[in-house]
């Protein structure tokens, strides 16, 4: 025998054991694209949690206005030409 039948014959042989152990282990010979089967059909508690909403206080929003407020009186004052002189 030449190399290239014998590596043709060890390829068969692994391809077979593949088989097997997807018999005796439950799962399919050939894995595809796509989600595997019976994924939709999973309990509630091992779906994702969807992520609480984080809200801001009545606080955080006050100090926000009041630097936005800042920044605008900022830029407006630098944007002013200067009339007297």
């Amino acid at each position: 025998m030449n190399l290239a039948n014998i590596v043709s014959e060890i390829d068969q042989e692994i391809a077979r054991l593949q088989q097997a152990k997807a018999i005796l282990s439950g799962g399919s010979a050939r894995k595809g694209p796509g989600r595997p089967r019976g994924a939709a059909s999973k309990p509630d508690s091992i779906q994702p949690k969807a992520k609480a909403r984080r809200r801001i206080s009545a606080a955080g929003r006050a100090k926000i206005a009041a630097a936005q407020k800042a920044r605008w009186a900022k830029l407006k004052k630098a944007q002013k030409p200067e009339a007297g002189k």
